[in-house]
Order: C-alpha cells, then sequence, then structure tokens
C-alpha cells in the first residue's frame, strides 16, 4: 500500500484552489497528485517522473481523477521546457516529495536495495545509459571514495571503496553489500552498507545536480503568490532547499511559510515508519 508522505501537511502549504494548475514534479505513485487532484473542480495536476513505469503504476492508482491529471515522463531539469510544450506559462504551485518510493526498493530488479539480490541498477530513469554498476567497477578508487564520502557521508569511505576495488567486477546488490559489511561491520540499526548504496543512488541519477536545476527554475514554473512545497529525506537535500528558499526570500522574490523544519506527526510515523525522516520546507512566490 502507497502513503503519501505528509499528506495533509503538503495539502495544507500548497493551499490548491479548485481552478489552479499544479505541477508534482516527483509524481511517484501519485499520492500527492491524486490528493490535489481531489480538490479540483477546473484545475489540473502535471504528474512529472523520471520513472516511466511509476507513471504507469500512479495513473492506475489515480484512475478516478484522470480527467484532471496529465502524466508527463521528465526530470527536474526538463521541467521548463516541459510547461511550454504544454502551453502553460506558470503554475500555481509545485510539489517535490524527493527520492525514490519504497515500490523501487521492493524491486529485486531495479538494484535499489541492499537486502534483495538484483542487478546493481539504482536508475530512475531505465533509459539513461550509466548503471550503478558501472560506476561501481570503471570509476576510480578516488573518485568512487570521494563519491561515497560526499553523497553518502560516509566517514569510512577509504576503508571502503578499498574493498570494493578489490573485488572487482561487482556486478550484484548482495555481493556490494557483503563487501562492505566485511570492512564496516554493523554498528547500530542501519545495515553498514546503506550509507554507500544511497551515495551510488544519487550518483547515478545525478539527483543533487538535478535538484539544483529545480530550485534555480522555481521563479520561472511557479506563478507570483503561488507555492513551493517540498519534502525532504536527506540532509544534504534538506540543505539545499533551505538555502534556495532563504535566498529568494532574501532576494525579495519569495515568502518562507514554514519558520521552522515541519516534521510528520508521531501517529503517521507509527503507520508509516518511512516518513520519520522527513522535512517539510515551503514557500510562497512573490
Amino acid at each position: 500500500m502507497h502513503f503519501p508522505v505528509m499528506r495533509t501537511e503538503v495539502l495544507e502549504y500548497l493551499a490548491p484552489r479548485a481552478d489552479g494548475v499544479y505541477l508534482d514534479a516527483t509524481a511517484g505513485m501519485f499520492g500527492h497528485a491524486a490528493a490535489v487532484a481531489e480538490r479540483l473542480t477546473t484545475g489540473l495536476v502535471i504528474a512529472c517522473d523520471r520513472d516511466a513505469e511509476s507513471l504507469e503504476i500512479g495513473l492506475r492508482n489515480a484512475a478516478q481523477w484522470a480527467d484532471r491529471i496529465r502524466s508527463e515522463h521528465a526530470k527536474f531539469s526538463e521541467l521548463r521546457v516541459l510547461l511550454d510544450k504544454l502551453g502553460i506559462d506558470k503554475v500555481d504551485g509545485l510539489v517535490g516529495d524527493l527520492g525514490p518510493s519504497l515500490h523501487h526498493f521492493a524491486q529485486a530488479d531495479r538494484g535499489f536495495s541492499l537486502m534483495l539480490d538484483g542487478p546493481l541498477d539504482m536508475r530512475l530513469d531505465r533509459s539513461q545509459i550509466q548503471t550503478a554498476a558501472e560506476i561501481v567497477n570503471l570509476e576510480s578508487e578516488k573518485v568512487l571514495a570521494d563519491l561515497i564520502y560526499e553523497f553518502g557521508q560516509e566517514r569510512r569511505a577509504r576503508k571502503i571503496t578499498r574493498a570494493i576495488v578489490r573485488a572487482r567486477p561487482i556486478q550484484s546488490t548482495l555481493h556490494l553489500a557483503r563487501v562492505v559489511e566485511q570492512v564496516a561491520p554493523r554498528t547500530g540499526r542501519l545495515h553498514p552498507a546503506t550509507q554507500t548504496f544511497m551515495a551510488l543512488r544519487i550518483a547515478t541519477n545525478q539527483e543533487l545536480e538535478e535538484l539544483d536545476s529545480l530550485l534555480e527554475q522555481i521563479p520561472k514554473l511557479v506563478a507570483s503568490n503561488g507555492r513551493a512545497v517540498f519534502v525532504t529525506f536527506m540532509s544534504l537535500e534538506d540543505r539545499k532547499v533551505k538555502r534556495s528558499f532563504q535566498s529568494l526570500a532574501r532576494e525579495g522574490r519569495g515568502r518562507i511559510l514554514t519558520k521552522h523544519v515541519v516534521r510528520p506527526a508521531g501517529e503517521e510515523i507509527r503507520m508509516n515508519a518511512p516518513s520519520r525522516s522527513a522535512k517539510l520546507r515551503a514557500l510562497q512566490l512573490l
């Protein structure tokens, strides 16, 4: 079952109008897109995602609102071109629920999970060429160590990378997880390869570069008095969103609606444990 994280809070800060046009930049299973569409009459939700498979599932999930949703296969850096193609100047609101969904981790063949054996893929968009296996097996030891340290915030990055290079070629998720565990034994709740897998996923999909592109485009995508609402799950992403909003506020182009970061309620965390790391920030364009 799909639980859109912080559904109530996203709707509260987005404040959709019945006749508005809204852009869900990370539509996924259409949890937030359907929630917005439910509140529309003559309005429209443009549901975008890099993963064509997620879009197919999302459309089925939101079938009762199909007349209010337009599905588009696009990544963040393509959104302005997409709106131009659709003949839309700017939208009344934007939602960005960042990162992969549980749907990705539940499929062994997608290569996101370190608990299921599958190919080292990790592509959000399967039409792109580079996979995580190419990064693991072809990058230099220094480049690989740097990205695991920077993107995974993994202090044992150099030790882990040396082990990876010695074990090459590595083609499966469980093989990589075992290699990491051998040199970085478990010390807490998380599997010791968690941060390495996160770093490789971010690098494979250029997630931070794409997020930078989206944040830079906000004034070109969202109309005056429109709102941008972001839900993040990693400190790297949250810092980027926070700094972007602060910059727009200083320049007089936006007003921050969330004085402090908003976190999910205790009841939501009890019902949907992965939501515990979520952080929401919202901005109104001026």
